[in-house]
């Protein structure tokens, strides 16, 4: 899972890149990879004021559609309208030109409620090692000449 170290990130797997007053956001490498072929996205309307948490933009693939939320509260300023004609930009690269949107940040010290790079990889990880400890083991099952269970 690539988790760059210069990146804040959200519980709900988007990354934020400040640069200055304003931040740009995606999803990160994990949530891509977990949604599959992206084949949509719906694009926030520039100028929308939008609440931290709150869905801006859906991304759809051939497997789910997911809400992108807001880290934080601000105004977009932003959209990545080259997603309108390739949305696979997301999965081919999540932290570059697969960005989704840009924030102009209300409040600077809203940045301080994200994630660093050390912490978004721990909850990564935490979640992971839940659902590893809450799948049933595999049991082998030994087939009689018939076909059925022994």
């Amino acid at each position: 899972m690539n988790v760059p170290d210069n990146l804040l990130y959200t519980k709900s797997h988007e990354w934020i890149r400040r640069e200055g007053d304003n931040i740009r956001v995606g999803i990160t490498d994990h949530a891509q990879a977990e949604l599959t072929d992206v084949v949509f996205v719906e694009l926030p309307k520039v100028s929308t004021n939008v609440e931290a948490k709150a869905p801006v933009a859906v991304v759809e693939s051939v497997k789910a559609a997911s809400d992108i939320y807001a880290p934080v509260k601000g105004t977009v300023v932003e959209a990545n309208n080259a997603l309108t004609n390739n949305p696979a930009l997301i999965n081919t690269d999540p932290f570059g030109e697969g960005w989704i949107f840009a924030l102009k940040i209300d409040s600077p010290d809203d940045l301080k409620n994200l994630l660093s790079a050390a912490a978004y990889k721990e909850q990564s990880r935490g979640k992971l090692l839940s659902v590893i400890s809450l799948t049933p083991a595999l049991r082998p099952v030994i087939v009689a000449e018939e076909g059925e269970p022994f």
